[in-house]
């Protein structure tokens, strides 16, 4: 599946059913671009996953202080629309697809 872009406006309606993970990311942010591209690869390596972009800036607040979001990269999890699990920080490809793995699994 490819890689989906999010906002405020289109957030809740993207997520869908199934699993689906939500990058919440800035420009500035180094690790951020360190983990888009892991991120991306990972989308394409990945079809039944949802992957979503969501870049923090001044127009979109309201998300991300609805999950609580402090420090990015921050990747959330979703079942079928609900949060399910949540990660802070860069991660590899590795460690992203383990962790995909485990959350098809349960």
């Amino acid at each position: 599946m490819s890689l989906e872009h999010a906002n405020d406006a289109t957030f809740d309606s993207m997520l869908g059913s199934g699993v689906a993970l939500v990058d919440f990311w800035a420009p500035w942010c180094g690790p951020c671009r360190m983990f888009g591209p892991i991120f991306e690869q990972t989308s394409d390596a990945v079809p039944d996953v949802k992957f979503i972009k969501f870049e923090i800036d001044e127009t979109n607040r309201r998300t991300p202080a609805r999950f609580g979001i402090r420090s990015i990269p921050s990747v959330l999890a979703f079942r079928n629309g609900e949060l399910i699990e949540a990660r802070t920080g860069l991660m590899d490809q590795e460690t992203l697809m383990n962790w995909i793995g485990e959350l098809k699994g349960s």
